[in-house]
């Protein structure tokens, strides 16, 4: 739809209009007029902010400087990295970049498509903020967004569902009409009954000697209660920038760990340590019972990981996606076979199998690469921001598919900008500068700060920061 109104998709049948403009008939004109900022940033990564700027404005027939009057109110508070590139930009920057860029041309109607999937609360607040100025300079903006507290900042909503507008009307009414959509039931179990579930899987087999008196048994105790990741005094240091500085904590067997903090806090560059992408500065840690800076090649093979960007290959059919991370991780042929078929089953994918994976809804790509990741029953799966961009009910659908592997023993750690699935986390640790400021169950940190919802708690903690970026 999106690209059908900025003039990049011609419609087949019917017409559209923008401005009073016809977007076939009028392109031209439309696009004069028109500001848009797609889903994935449309930023050229290896210019400058200032070149990136400088460029969109070209494509308009205007300047920088012509149009910066337009653009002042967001461009200001990211100008004085101007000389640095795009792709060093944490990802609130980014976004204010991308929309100083969708700007600079003064249009009268402004396109956004999910500008804040990705990014913190904090920077998603401040965006949101500056839209309802840009509002009052009499712009027409058309939003799309997956957060609830986004919906309600609108005036009115559409809300489209499998390519037809379902229903038009204030964001409440629209909210209520789709509960089932926008509002699902909670999940049944708490994070706390599936880690108890999961340690049960895990120390049955010690348990079972316990009672028969069998040999190796306090050994055997002992390595079931052993954490799962531990992390002592960890530093990340890029020349006298410390990323990640000294930060030290534990994970349990089967738990559901939230790592939290806001873009540019560090939680990428400390995750690619304990996976083993990246060597630490100084510190020690331990992944699963292996060394991160000797045994990373072993912290690989035991444990999963689903990036931000989907791991999935778009060109490869499901079954080809599941059977190649399988063999990547060393399982047997025969063992592929039957969980694939058991997986599909799982996921309702039985009429999908044979589908490239590019032609999945959102929805579907999260669960399937969730499910790849974990194919192979490892001790520990990293998840990356696993559910940005995708509706709430789908949203929980794959927080049962996380509690269903905690509950198999798997240790869960887990990376959101959502904070209604932070209070779905055991325990949470929230960075901010690099260092861990808070760490305990959802309940012990909004206790501790006396603030009513984990989106209180991170807004206050966030808020603390003093650098911009990582």
């Amino acid at each position: 739809m999106f690209r059908i109104l900025a003039t990049l998709l011609l419609p087949d049948e019917g017409e559209a209009r923008v401005d009073g403009f016809d977007t076939v008939r009028q392109m031209g004109e439309v696009r004069r007029r028109v500001g848009y900022m797609p889903g994935r940033f449309s930023l050229y990564q290896d210019l400058t902010v200032r070149e990136n700027l400088e460029f969109f404005a070209t494509l308009f027939g205007t300047t920088v400087d012509e149009g910066y009057d337009s653009i002042r109110l967001i461009y200001s508070q990211i100008e004085r990295f101007a000389n640095r590139r795009a792709g060093a930009l944490s990802g609130g920057m980014k976004q204010k970049l991308a929309l100083s860029c969708a700007l600079v041309h003064q249009p009268s109607v402004l396109f956004l498509d999910e500008p804040t999937t990705g990014v913190d609360p904090v920077s998603r607040k401040e965006l949101w903020d500056m839209l309802g100025a840009l509002k009052e300079r009499d712009i027409t903006i058309v939003a799309s967004t997956p957060y609830l507290d986004e919906v309600r900042r609108c005036e009115r909503v559409a809300f489209l569902d499998q390519g037809e507008v379902r229903g038009i009307g204030k964001p409440e009414e629209i909210l209520e009409r789709f509960a089932s959509v926008f509002n699902p039931p909670p999940l049944v179990a708490t994070g706390s009954q599936q880690t108890e579930q999961g340690a049960q899987r895990h120390t049955g087999q010690g348990a079972r000697h316990t009672e028969q008196g069998g040999k190796g048994t306090e050994s055997e105790r002992r390595e079931s209660e052993r954490p799962m990741i531990e992390v002592s005094h960890l530093v990340k240091a890029f020349g006298t920038f410390r990323a990640v500085d000294d930060i030290s904590f534990t994970v349990r067997r089967g738990e559901i760990f939230g790592f939290l903090g806001a873009n540019g806090a560090g939680k990428t560059t400390a995750m690619h340590m304990l996976t083993g992408l990246n060597q630490p500065t100084s510190g020690e840690g331990r992944v699963a019972g292996f060394d991160i800076r000797t045994e990373h090649e072993q912290i690989k093979r035991h444990i999963g990981y689903m990036s931000q960007r989907f791991s999935l290959y778009e060109d490869m059919t499901v079954r080809e996606n599941i059977r190649l991370f399988a063999g990547i991780y060393g399982m047997k042929d025969c063992d592929i076979r039957t969980k694939t078929e058991e997986l599909l089953r799982r996921l309702q994918f039985e009429e999908h199998g044979n589908d490239l994976v590019g032609s999945l809804p959102l929805g579907w790509k999260q669960k399937l690469a969730f499910s790849v990741s974990i194919f192979h029953e490892p001790a520990i799966v990293f998840l990356d921001e696993p559910t940005g961009g995708v509706d709430p009910a789908t949203r929980r659908q794959f927080w049962e598919l996380i509690y269903e592997a905690a509950g198999r023993g798997i240790t869960v750690f887990v990376t959101t900008h959502y904070m209604d699935e932070a209070e779905y986390c055991n325990r949470i640790s929230i960075m901010v500068d690099g260092k861990i400021s808070a760490m305990g169950t959802p309940d012990e940190l909004k206790q501790a700060y006396n603030l009513p919802d984990m989106d209180s708690v991170f807004t206050y903690l966030a808020r603390k920061a003093k650098r911009s970026s990582d």
